[in-house]
């Protein structure tokens, strides 16, 4: 039997970057640009980074808001994002290893631990 298109997969690969991640963008219009993960959508395998892919979108005059051209985060595919290495600044990929019977993420460029 087919999937349906936007269906659950059976297994979910483990995604890499985290809400908080400090990230620079390695591919596309916005390259070498850095900032913090706002938000994760591991379903779509994208990410919400602040001042990267900002989008105008205009927005209707309710209670809360005047309305008008308002500027929004865009999600960015997360192939298109590395983690910052704590240690050099640099991009760095990451590796999951076993300390004190937790899995803890690490950087391969330097081997610290990402918080």
């Amino acid at each position: 039997m087919a999937m349906k298109k936007g269906t659950q997969k059976r297994f979910s690969p483990k995604l890499k970057i985290k809400k908080g991640d400090r990230v620079q963008v390695i591919r596309g219009a916005e390259k070498g640009k850095k900032g913090s993960v706002l938000e994760v959508f591991p379903d779509k395998n994208t990410a919400i980074v602040e001042d990267v892919n900002i989008m105008k979108k205009h927005m209707k005059p309710t209670n809360e808001n005047a309305g008008g051209i308002v500027e929004i985060p865009a999600p960015i595919h997360i192939s298109k994002l590395m983690v910052i290495d704590p240690k050099s600044g640099e991009p760095t990929r990451v590796g999951r290893r076993l300390e004190n019977g937790k899995l803890v993420r690490y950087s391969k460029k330097s081997g610290e631990i990402i918080k």
